[in-house]
């Protein structure tokens, strides 16, 4: 039995899922959001935690520019799963205007709603300039001032936050129980969380060993923000599960190579199982290519078992995200329900039409 399971078969550890809303090569953007909905309400049936959802600007392969949009759809197409943004990439955003939005997604849905902040630019080309986003906002400084402010304007309070924020604004409705949550990378991010007392999400799914430095980094120096709190790592890992390692392996070298030309600036949507097979590579984007391979997880149930069972030993999540970059919409929710059924989720049988039909009879609203 899996470390990761007690004796009733059942994971102590809570698994949810990150979906980027992925737009496949073939695709369409109003296809991705219809796919992005059927899996939520997949994910909730297949007993996962939390379902969040990114931010991306001028990215082909992303249809999810605009996270609380999004998640109040969700909210309307699901029961009971905690929804989220994986994340608000806080610098492009005033942090009063985000913490309206998520305090009115949280008057809807009450304890259902987290609110993850990230840093990036969450796109490419001129996002920055288009969206007129200043270079300090970017910066650790600039951050964690649109942080603090963010955070007093959800709680209303807050130790030494009221500096970042006039004390006479109000956020109505206010949610002063909305959970925060930064993502990071690197140490940067880990220090911020740590600093505010806040949770962590921690990108293996970008940078690997790095994340799992930040997340050491993150309890070591954690300052609770109030009493009794204490430090949670969320690790987040992209993850591929088929009946086969071959399939597996498959469906992940789709998404090696749009982060292959994503990181040369050449953004696609994502490619599709024979896109990848048949793609000349050089020897240096096989090379690069593998070493993204080798930061994700795939295969059996039983080998994404034993992957993530070793990872959680090396970092004491204590919670993990799953994201999967696969091109069909059915493989995509299989992959998420093997993962489930290795870890013993307890969930229920799936809603009718998933995966194989539409949830929303080809409606997104």
């Amino acid at each position: 039995m899996s470390r990761l399971t007690d004796h009733t078969g059942q994971s102590p550890v809570p698994f949810s899922v990150l979906d980027l809303s992925v737009v496949r090569e073939g695709g369409d953007p109003r296809a991705a959001l219809r796919e992005t909905a059927e899996l939520a309400r997949a994910a909730e049936a297949y007993g996962y935690h939390r379902f969040w959802v990114a931010e991306h600007h001028n990215f082909p392969a992303s249809a999810s520019p605009a996270p609380a949009v999004l998640l109040a759809h969700l909210g309307g197409v699901t029961r009971s799963i905690r929804l989220g943004s994986g994340g608000v990439m806080l610098p492009h955003h005033a942090p009063l205007v985000v913490a309206e939005q998520f305090g009115v997604l949280n008057a809807f849905y009450p304890g259902r709603v987290d609110l993850g902040i990230g840093r990036s630019a969450g796109g490419f080309g001129a996002v920055t300039q288009a969206l007129g986003t200043s270079e300090h906002s970017f910066s650790t400084e600039g951050f964690l001032e649109r942080v603090q402010a963010l955070s007093h304007y959800v709680r209303e309070s807050g130790r030494d936050h009221r500096a970042a924020a006039p004390e006479d604004v109000q956020v109505v409705p206010a949610a002063p129980d909305l959970p925060l949550w930064i993502l990071g990378s690197g140490t940067s991010g880990a220090e911020v969380a740590a600093r505010l007392g806040m949770g962590f999400v921690a990108a293996y799914h970008i940078t690997g060993e790095r994340a799992v430095t930040a997340a050491q980094d993150y309890r070591a120096h954690f300052t609770p923000a109030r009493p009794g709190a204490e430090p949670y790592v969320m690790l987040s890992v992209n993850t591929f599960c088929a009946d086969t390692e071959e399939k597996a392996l498959q469906l992940a070298r789709s998404g090696a190579l749009m982060m292959l030309r994503a990181s040369r600036g050449e953004p696609s949507a994502l490619p599709s199982p024979l896109t990848a097979q048949t793609y000349d590579y050089t020897a240096g984007e096989r090379e690069w290519t593998e070493r993204w391979l080798g930061n994700v997880v795939h295969g059996t149930p039983a080998t994404v078992q034993e992957k993530i069972t070793e990872l959680l030993g090396r970092t004491a999540a204590d919670e993990i995200m799953i994201s999967s970059l696969i091109h069909d919409a059915a493989p995509r929710y299989r992959s998420h329900e093997l993962v489930a059924g290795a870890f013993g989720l307890s969930g229920r049988p799936a809603p009718q039409g998933t995966p194989a039909g539409s949830l929303l009879d080809g409606r997104i609203g």
